[in-house]
């Protein structure tokens, strides 16, 4: 039964995206990521300087950044709040950091509305509920908007239920509360294409939460992040930022065909034979064929050869 109840409503998201909207998704040759631009997926509580300097630097700079900053996930009284605000331009030292709020779809809707999107080289979602997102932008012409800022080369960012939203299968959309994982919403903004993101998951015990979805929906990649980490995606490879752990739920690593640990000195430390693995900061993913990128490790061995070959 549960099985079917998943089937039927990635069908039914896969049939409706987009149906009777603006919104124009241009062909892309990659996978999951987006074709230009970046994003940065936090997994939500304090945003560490590293996150913060990657998400100024991708933006354009101190001096060319401009920041818009989409509150309403929080709640109504978000709407006037400049908390957020406030936060970026300390942390970031940018100067043009504007609020964007609404949960009016019509609103959302109008050329007026995305006025200041138009210039925007970064968005950044904080943090709530994600079901306030998809019933305020889903669709409509803030969505393409922000679509824009990304095919510009600017950056998406979002914490917490501003990481979520940006997966295409939307996790903890039940506006009755955050303990159901599908509920009355589904579809996210899918800036990362082909994926359901989770967060907080070390933090609040949710670790495994994500295993089943991705048994039963093999075509999706899940991404689970902790606290004060997050992930910096561009176009199909993402690498790990932040304090803690990322961790990657594939369907062949679920049933057990994916890469395995190898003893001896040769032992891979990021493939797992249980249903998911980790990766901690630096570490990179290969979205496309959904490989972690083994970087060469460093010999101190060659190193002194030189020296003494020098003498």
């Amino acid at each position: 039964m549960k099985k079917n109840i998943v089937t039927l409503l990635l069908a039914i998201i896969a049939l409706n995206a987009f149906a009777s909207s603006p919104i124009q998704i241009k062909s892309s040759g990659t996978k999951h990521g987006p074709e230009n631009g970046s994003l940065i997926i936090i997994g939500g509580g304090l945003i560490p300087a590293d996150i913060w300097a990657k998400f100024t630097e991708l933006a354009g700079g101190v001096q060319n950044a401009n920041i818009v900053v989409v509150t309403t996930a929080a709640g109504d009284s978000a709407g006037v709040e400049t908390r957020t605000v406030d936060l970026i331009k300390k942390e970031t030292n940018i100067k043009r950091v504007t609020l964007l709020h609404t949960n009016d779809l019509k609103e959302a809707n109008s050329e007026k509305f995305i006025a200041q999107l138009k210039n925007a080289t970064g968005v950044f979602f904080e943090g709530g509920r994600q079901w306030r997102i998809a019933d305020s932008y889903l669709n409509t012409l803030t969505h393409q908007a922000f679509w824009e800022v990304l095919n510009r080369g600017g950056v998406i960012a979002g914490t917490s239920a501003g990481a979520s939203i940006q997966g295409s299968f939307l996790w903890r959309g039940d506006t009755s509360g955050a303990q159901i994982t599908i509920g009355d919403h589904t579809q996210g903004l899918g800036f990362l294409k082909n994926s359901v993101i989770d967060q907080h998951i070390l933090r609040r015990n949710r670790q495994f939460d994500l295993i089943n979805v991705i048994k039963e929906s093999p075509k999706l990649i899940g991404i689970g992040l902790d606290e004060s980490t997050g992930i910096v995606v561009q176009r199909d490879t993402f690498e790990v930022v932040g304090k803690s752990y990322v961790a990657v739920y594939d369907y062949k690593t679920i049933i057990g065909s994916g890469e395995k640990h190898v003893n001896g000195n040769n032992e891979n430390f990021t493939a797992s034979n249980g249903p998911f693995f980790f990766l901690s900061k630096g570490q990179k993913y290969d979205l496309n064929i959904r490989q972690v990128i083994k970087e060469p490790r460093k010999s101190t061995r060659t190193k002194e050869s030189k020296e003494l070959s020098n003498k």
